[in-house]
């Protein structure tokens, strides 16, 4: 029987999940990475004379093509319908990315790794968002793909790994640094770089200057320990010394080599490293070395991480807000940029679609309010700035981004699009829901979908600037051809937006123009990924400003929960 090897042994399987298997090999710092644990009840029994033998198989799709890669394998749990895999598959997690996953379930019946040689138990469907939105990031579904079977549950939990998530605090001072300036003395730094596994290194923090001494105390400096030795504690640490020229020509005084787990000894003789230069040391034979660098501190900080959040049961409530001006040109012609194509969507079709099927995953109801501005409404032709698309003020959810979409359709049927372009109305519409709940248990993301140029600017600014100090960050995209540069200024990024000489709080707003995402090539798959990881990127980073600055910290998640396990009677 294969599969009965100690779990963390390939047994001859590509690509096995191994307890614990952690992946070392990029030199780029990977997002935070999941553990995905799978358990199955009531499995079909394909044993005569026996329960079944289950394996599990995980499948990813690759971004653009839909093509299934096996991921891994867990091992064969013998004679078990209710079979709870102790091996586990780990995965990097990125909230913008789209990840789909596939579940096969097998019943082993030989020790050929070929799977068309063995019974199939059926299959389950999800994206890695869906696991981890769950409540307590665990997604319990039925196993489909046996018609007229019922072929049971499979429970998957995710768990970030701890060692993605620790920041350390370290300090250094040196000694008796070589003199390395003509007049007066050095102006020494440090360059930490983290090691690769084909032995390159890549370099991960600079210090600061400190002028004119060859004793210098730098400052305390926080570094990620995914950034310092991708989680591995034993993997070497390279920290060169050099002395700070203006013209960029930093003259090198010398270099030493640590570990995490040395460094984690924290102030002893053990954290005090003899500066070499190699040349000096090759020409002199007299050489001790080039003075000493000594380590004054060492604090390990646990970051919360976003994921905390999602698993302890905060939701991400998701607006929409449609742009219905008559700049977007007639409906019924094909030069509209809300042209009713029957064959293919539109900007704002496939800009909501791309935004909108991420961020379900993390909404436990799937009710989304849709909302337009800039048209006359049916039946006087009244000018609204904040309309429900499905035609019910008191309740304008859809449900589902598949019913916002056929509110938006229906809308254009119904409405005359009409002017001006005003943003204000619709970012006070959920900043009023927003202002309502600031325990940290909901956060709003808002995404305006618009063809530019914007009427009411300094509204706008700010109503930005009072919704910074809430739960709730806003998406912008441009579609069309306008000039978008109003938009790049409420974005932020450069300089934070500020209205009647108040600054918003934290950076809120994230603006893409979508004609950066037209694939030519028509393969609007990749780039409607490209554009929903463009952004949603931000959107951790900006929900988690938020419940620092309000010292929010994340609930605790619910406790594990493991099904009973149903006896059924079997007939014999």
């Amino acid at each position: 029987m294969f599969g009965l090897e100690k779990p963390g042994r390939s047994g001859g399987f590509p690509n096995m999940a191994c307890v614990g298997d952690f992946n070392v090999l990029s030199s780029s710092i990977p997002a935070t990475k999941v553990e995905l644990s799978v358990s199955c009840r009531n499995l079909l029994d394909r044993d005569t004379f026996s329960k079944s033998d289950p394996i599990c198989v995980l499948y990813t799709q690759a971004i653009g093509n839909k093509e299934w890669r096996e991921f891994g394998r867990t091992e064969v749990i013998d004679n078990t319908l209710n079979p709870d895999f102790v091996r586990k598959f780990i995965m990097d997690y990125f909230f913008e990315e789209r990840e789909n996953l596939r579940f096969d379930f097998y019943d082993v019946d030989s020790k050929s790794p070929n799977l068309s040689k063995h019974d199939f138990l059926g299959q389950m469907f999800c994206t890695l968002g869906e696991i981890v939105g769950s409540q307590g990031s665990r997604l319990q579904k039925s196993i489909v793909g046996i018609p007229g079977k019922k072929c049971g549950t499979v429970i998957v939990t995710a768990e970030e790994l701890g060692c993605c998530r620790d920041s350390v605090l370290m300090q250094f001072c040196a000694n008796k640094l070589d003199k390395k300036d003509f007049f007066g003395k050095s102006d020494p730094f440090l360059v930490f770089y983290r090691s690769n596994e084909d032995g390159s290194f890549t370099i991960c923090h600079k210090t600061e200057v400190v002028k004119n001494t060859l004793n210098p105390v730098w400052q305390a400096f926080k570094i990620s320990v995914r950034a310092l030795c991708n989680g591995d504690y034993d993997r070497t640490i390279k920290v060169e010394v050099y002395d700070w020229d203006r013209d960029g020509s930093h003259d090198f005084i010398g270099e030493f080599t640590t570990s995490y787990r040395e460094l984690s000894r924290g102030q002893s003789q053990f954290n005090v490293y003899e500066v070499i230069n190699p040349k000096k040391k090759g020409k002199k034979k007299k050489y001790v070395n080039s003075g000493t660098v000594t380590l004054l501190s060492f604090l390990i900080e646990t970051e919360v991480s976003f994921l905390d959040y999602i698993k302890g049961g905060t939701q991400i409530n998701f607006t929409v807000a449609i742009d219905f001006t008559a700049s977007n040109g007639n409906p019924s012609q094909p030069t509209s940029l809300h042209y009713m194509n029957p064959y293919q969507l539109n900007a704002y079709g496939m800009a909501l679609k791309a935004v909108g099927e991420i961020i379900q995953d993390y909404d436990s109801d799937k009710m989304f309010p849709a909302l337009g501005f800039g048209a006359r409404l049916p039946p006087d032709g009244r000018v609204s700035h904040e309309f429900a698309l499905n035609g019910n003020p008191q309740n304008p959810y859809c449900h589902g981004i598949d019913g916002v979409m056929e509110a938006y359709y229906r809308s254009l049927k119904s409405v005359q699009l009409y002017g001006p372009t005003n943003f204000a109305p619709v970012i006070n519409h959920v900043a009023r829901y927003a202002a309502s709940v600031k325990d940290g248990s909901q956060y709003f993301v808002l995404l305006i979908i618009t063809d530019g140029v914007i009427s009411d600017m300094a509204q706008t600014k700010e109503s930005i600037v009072n919704a910074s100090k809430l739960p709730m960050s806003i998406i912008i995209v441009g579609v069309g051809p306008a000039e978008f540069d109003a938009m790049e200024e409420l974005d932020g990024d450069v300089v934070r937006i500020s209205s009647r000489g108040k600054f918003a709080e934290r950076d809120i707003v994230q603006f893409v123009p979508f004609r950066d995402y037209i694939d030519r090539s028509g393969n609007h798959v990749l780039s409607m990924a490209r554009l929903a990881k463009d952004v949603l990127a931000e959107i951790p980073e900006q929900f988690l400003s938020y419940m620092r600055v309000r010292g929010i910290k994340p609930s605790p998640a619910p406790p594990p929960y493991t099904p009973p396990i149903h006896v059924l009677q079997t007939q014999i």
